[in-house]
């Protein structure tokens, strides 16, 4: 059958809108209507190919949308169920096992390969031409994908806002679970996150889950921060005004028993690392710009003080515990991501990435 997809077809260059062809789900796989799509800057990383993906590709990896078709042998889904679309893991391996599916031993390939891994096959075509296909075991920025039917969260909430939801299979559901997951941050104890986009956003309002007692967000941008208190943050920093250690003591005397960063900016999480409390922790999801950028640990002074340096990918969450648990916590009011996303058409896919860098909205969704 013929969809609409947003493709990538060169590094850095705009996505073109195309009629592609989608197949039929084959074994293992579903097909999905798309009613959401979140924008997310992984996306943007792999369409610029400072980590590889074959090209052309159809990119988008947090999709939400109604099934329209099963492929043989899925069990527990059916046409019509309402769906969120998380990434790919193989449910066998010691971490699957251990309720890790990020850190499964087949994560590359089965998110990253653009592919199907039985038999090298692709999804999606265009005049006779092979678009890659399977990104994060789904390739979302279209009005339909084949998706591997272990990603698939069913959604029960009838209630829940199905087009919107998307994000929570990647960017919300690492922020919020490297603080409620990843760290585990305890009632009463305090948190510095750095970065008030839509993954420190997310921290911070699992941070007011967990009940911490303590919340500093620090982010350059005024009406970042200010919604970052409306959402929980009991401090803001502008780290463009000056010290930021000296900013965060001045708040905690003692130090911050966890930091988060979402940044990928070395300064600052040299910052927060300094500015730890013994036995504190620090949370790593934001990539550095350039892979050369490197972060300075003291060891002596990391172990006279027992701090720790964790990396955390997909805030450490199984999909299908976490993801129905925030859409809970948004039913009750506990997690109100709808008030970071702002939605765009599928076709304005190049103006909604220009107003996100810009800074004009914190998460867009694309609707195809």
């Amino acid at each position: 059958m013929e969809t609409i997809a947003a493709v990538a077809r060169e590094p850095r260059g705009a996505f073109t809108i195309e009629t592609v062809e989608i197949e039929a789900p084959r074994a293992g796989e579903v097909r999905v209507r798309i009613a959401g799509v979140g924008l997310c800057h992984t996306d943007l990383i792999f369409r610029d190919q400072f980590a590889p993906y074959p090209l052309p590709a159809v990119l988008g990896h947090e999709g939400a949308g109604t099934i329209e078709a099963v492929g043989e042998g899925v069990d527990g889904l059916a046409v019509g169920d309402r769906v969120v679309l998380g990434f790919s893991s193989c449910g066998q391996c010691a971490r699957c096992d251990e309720g890790l599916p990020s850190y499964c031993r087949d994560f590359p390939p089965l998110n990253y390969a653009g592919m199907r891994l039985e038999d090298g096959s692709k999804a999606l075509s265009a005049n006779g031409e092979a678009i890659s296909s399977h990104f994060f075991g789904q390739s979302s920025f279209a009005a339909h994908a084949i998706v591997r039917a272990h990603n698939v969260v069913r959604v029960d909430q009838a209630s829940a806002p199905l087009d919107i939801l998307g994000p929570l299979g990647c960017g919300f559901q690492t922020g919020a679970g490297g603080v409620m997951r990843s760290m585990a941050c305890p009632a009463g104890s305090s948190i510095v996150i750095l970065g008030g986009g839509p993954v420190g956003l997310a921290a911070v309002m699992g941070a007011a889950i967990q009940r911490c007692a303590t919340i500093i967000l620090v982010e350059p941008v005024a009406a970042r921060r200010v919604l970052g208190e409306e959402l929980g943050a009991t401090h803001s920093i502008d780290p463009l005004a000056g010290d930021v250690t000296a900013a965060i003591r001045a708040i905690l005397p003692d130090g911050a028993d966890f930091a988060f960063d979402t940044s990928g900016r070395v300064e600052a999480i040299q910052a927060a690392l300094v500015a730890l409390t013994p036995r504190g922790m620090l949370g790593l999801v934001g990539v550095p710009a350039k892979a050369e950028d490197a972060l300075t640990i003291n060891i002596a002074g990391m172990i006279t003080f027992g701090q720790r340096v964790i990396g955390i990918m997909e805030g450490d969450s199984d999909p299908q515990a976490f993801i129905p648990e925030l859409i809970a916590h948004h039913a009750a009011g506990r997690f109100p991501f709808d008030r970071l996303v702002q939605t765009f058409p599928l076709a304005e896919i190049n103006a909604a990435i220009a107003a996100q860098a810009r800074g004009d909205c914190v998460k867009v969704v694309l609707i195809p």
